[in-house]
């Protein structure tokens, strides 16, 4: 496979999984983060640090957008829910530090 195939492939395989995640709007962040160790707000920040690398200009917000599909107080006022004592037990075990 060719450099160029293999990049399509996975910009395609990207678009994919955030467009999964945001027609997941059930799926809670600190689930996503207790069960594969990132969230929504990972992929933004990944997101935003592949952008600086290049001299990309992309603030947070934007792209918290890009991924959520709508400016991220939208959909945490929309679709984010109070953690449960079993969400807050299962993060605490399992997933890493995030900010």
């Amino acid at each position: 496979m060719d450099d160029q195939t293999r990049l399509e492939l996975e910009a395609a395989t990207f678009r994919r999984l955030r467009d999964h995640l945001a027609a997941r709007t059930d799926v809670q962040n600190i689930d996503l983060m207790a069960l594969a160790g990132f969230c929504r707000n990972c992929l933004s920040r990944w997101y935003g640090e592949a952008a600086a690398e290049r001299d990309v200009p992309l603030n947070k917000d934007a792209a918290r957008a890009l991924i959520y599909g709508m400016p991220y107080a939208e959909w945490r006022d929309l679709y984010q829910t109070e953690a449960t004592d079993a969400q807050k037990a299962d993060f605490a075990k399992s997933a890493p530090k995030h900010d």
